[in-house]
């Protein structure tokens, strides 16, 4: 018989239905200031608690219902990025053909509009206005005096990676400085692709497209939290595309997961090999970078009319030379962050197998414009630079498009110098504040290396440019350095480097030169639209993905019988005359731990007080692996079971009542469920990190 007792996983219930104390817990006197990070909830709110049945049982199994799917006539994938977002789709009767939006009005010279940058801007009011290019021209066309009253944002959607407390009620700050719900501004640009889609949908069928025609995909990076994952699907529920009763008709994808289901497609001709390993396309490793992009773009270019890609339904050349337990990373570096993930290849269906814990951090192209700011702070001051945002909003956006344009122009051979435009306004609004020019300033910055062309221009040398760049690929490299170290990453085949910033030659020459012997370094050709069609085929196809692993341990707070000197004394609690040991954390899955799709953990409990009616489950979270009890630091509260008993005949109930707890893991949603065995009387919760 094992010792082990009780699901401690009814706090929520006392409070929640202000139950009185049961008198017949005892707290010894010495225990009454509990010493953990927080106070018991044993103590705090006096629960009975409900123990495991001996012996407590682990089924793992997967659900029959998981591939059980609605039809939908279409997939539609948002890609919902930092810098830019769009989206795609295929109708379901033709999985073979993607189709990328319709072209934006609009767009920047130098910079391919088959997305949308992520910016919007809403009225004085507070009510949506107009996303995209329309959103930034339209804030750039505002008098300035008027501009500060509209609110204007643009790559909002790192708060959700920064912020360690995220809830729904987080705050963003618009350019003018006002404060605003993000869930509000992530709803309203779900909404606006979920309409611009409709519409182009109900066109082309030539009759009203129906929002439960549609299957949604919106992919996020997998290095996010579980809260920002969840955050996402609060907002897609808030802007109408699916809602928790509809919660399959949404699926949130993993940014490099996607990217990793649609390389497997490549032909070789839709793609550059830069490792020194082969030849592909008649380019060896003497050709440069460049000359191989220089092509890509010019099919790219000729391609861009049509919106229509075709994914013929074979396994690529690549994918082909791939055999069974075949390990290659993909490097997902976007505008906010980078994400690295390990697949393996299983066949004979070619099904992905997730190695090693999605890791990255935040070193998107972002960090590129930071050093800018960081270099225009360093010669025109920062209180300047500061007071400039604030004041003049739509006249720093215009600078920073600038840039943006120039930083597209870095490579590796560059010779001739990069020239950035300065808007007449911040000319003029430096010389009000400082009393002096913008030429004089850089005169008596010590920056040698960016000087100030007549042409009211500032000229950066190529060096300048690239040490813009170094801290950002610094930092992937040596990211990447550190994967490679680990057990389960060794014998890599290859590499693929996809995501917006994977456009960079600068980053194409540094993996290239870290690890192109290591591996071969593989970049689609249409290398920022990778993650957007492996969206729509992994919408189309959801059981790609066989295993993942757990980002964090999962478990239920329970009561264990209390043994002399292996529990710390002010866990003690007496009840009965028996010694109970509370807050220990019950694990049903650690981190890092292989999970299959639809894969689920079963326990089995019974009330330690046989006439308890009403039962609450406690469920946890920890980011690491070494967790016992429930007040330790790192764990988080993360949903709670209540299923309640009244009502039920007590005559049919065994004196031992089973209460089954499941939990099913597997999707990037994970679901929980108890059941109490007597009745059939069951209950089910999504896990939750927003609302605790």
């Amino acid at each position: 018989m094992m010792e082990s007792v009780g699901m401690y996983g009814l706090c929520g219930c006392a409070a929640k239905s202000k139950m009185k104390c049961d008198s017949r817990w005892e707290i010894p006197a010495s225990e009454t200031a509990p010493t953990s990070a927080y106070s018991s909830p044993a103590r705090s709110l006096g629960d009975t608690g409900i123990t495991p049945l001996s012996p407590s049982h682990i089924v793992n199994d997967a659900d029959p219902n998981v591939s059980e799917q609605q039809m939908f006539l279409v997939v539609v994938a948002i890609d919902f990025g930092t810098t830019s977002s769009g989206y795609a789709y295929s109708f379901t009767k033709e999985p073979e053909c993607i189709h990328v939006m319709r072209r934006w009005e609009g767009g920047d010279p130098g910079v391919s509009n088959q997305k949308t940058p992520t910016t919007i801007l809403l009225t004085p009011e507070r009510k949506f206005h107009s996303f995209g290019y329309a959103a930034r021209d339209f804030y750039h066309d505002l008098d300035p005096s008027e501009a500060k009253q509209w609110l204007y944002l643009e790559k909002f959607k790192m708060k959700l990676h920064t912020t360690g407390d995220l809830t729904m009620d987080t705050d963003l700050t618009a350019a003018n400085g006002k404060k605003i719900k993000a869930l509000e501004i992530f709803a309203y640009a779900l909404q606006y692709f979920k309409e611009q889609a409709l519409k182009e949908l109900s066109d082309q069928a030539g009759s009203e497209f129906e929002n439960s025609d549609v299957r949604w995909v919106i992919t996020v990076p997998a290095i996010w939290k579980q809260p920002a994952k969840q955050f996402m699907r609060q907002a897609a529920y808030q802007a109408g595309l699916a809602s928790p009763e509809t919660a399959e008709q949404l699926i949130i994808a993993l940014e490099p997961e996607a990217a990793s289901i649609y390389c497997r497609k490549l032909r070789l001709h839709q793609m550059i090999e830069l490792s020194s390993k082969a030849a592909v396309n008649g380019y060896s490793s003497g050709d440069t970078v460049g000359a191989g992009f220089a092509q890509a773009k010019e099919h790219i270019r000729r391609n861009r009319q049509s919106r229509t890609f075709l994914v013929e339904n074979v396994i690529g050349e690549i994918w082909s030379e791939l055999e069974e337990g075949d390990k290659y990373v993909v490097v997902d570096s976007g505008g906010g962050t980078v994400d690295l993930t390990v697949h393996q290849i299983r066949l004979p269906e070619g099904h992905l197998k997730e190695l090693y814990k999605a890791t990255g951090g935040p070193y998107g192209s972002l960090g590129v414009d930071y050093e800018f700011e960081k270099l225009l702070c360093k010669i025109f001051g920062e209180d300047f630079i500061e007071q400039f945002k604030i004041k003049r909003p739509a006249a720093w956006v215009d600078l920073m498009i600038a840039f943006e344009s120039r930083k597209r122009a870095a490579a590796p051979d560059r010779t001739n110098p990069l020239n950035i435009t300065l808007p007449f306004s911040f000319i003029d609004y430096y010389k009000k504040f400082r009393g002096h020019s913008v030429e004089h300033a850089l005169r008596k910055s010590n920056v040698d290396f960016v000087k100030w062309s007549s042409q009211g221009m500032l000229r950066m040398s190529p060096d300048a440019m690239n040490a813009l760049f170094k801290p950002t690929i610094d930092s992937i490299i040596e990211h990447l350095r550190d994967l490679f170290q680990k057990p389960e990453v060794s014998t890599v085949k290859f590499l693929f480097l996809v995501g917006g910033f994977a456009e960079a030659p600068l980053l194409q020459q540094a993996v290239q030169a870290a690890f192109g012997d290591t591996c071969r370094i593989i970049i689609p050709q249409d290398v920022g639209l990778t993650i957007l069609k492996g969206a729509v085929l992994f919408g189309l196809d959801p059981a790609v993905i066989k295993v993942r692993r757990s980002p964090l341990t999962y478990g239920v707070g329970v009561l264990n019988r209390y043994v002399e000197g292996k529990h710390p004394p002010e866990k003690l609690l007496v009840k009965d005359g028996t010694r109970w040991c509370t807050d220990v954390f019950d694990k049903f899955i650690s981190a890092d731990q292989s999970v299959a799709l639809g894969e689920l953990v079963k326990r089995s409990y019974t009330p330690a007080k046989p006439s308890q009616l009403v039962i609450v489950i406690n469920i946890y979270s920890c980011e690491h692996d070494e967790v016992s009890f429930i007040t330790d630091p790192g764990v988080k509260k993360c949903g709670t079971l209540r299923l309640d008993l009244t009502g039920t005949s007590s005559t049919a109930v065994p004196a031992r009542r089973e209460i089954q707890t499941l939990m099913q893991f597997g999707d990037t949603e994970i679901k929980a469920t108890a059941v109490d065995i007597a009745t059939s009387k069951s209950v089910k919760v999504g896990i939750d990190f927003l609302n605790y």
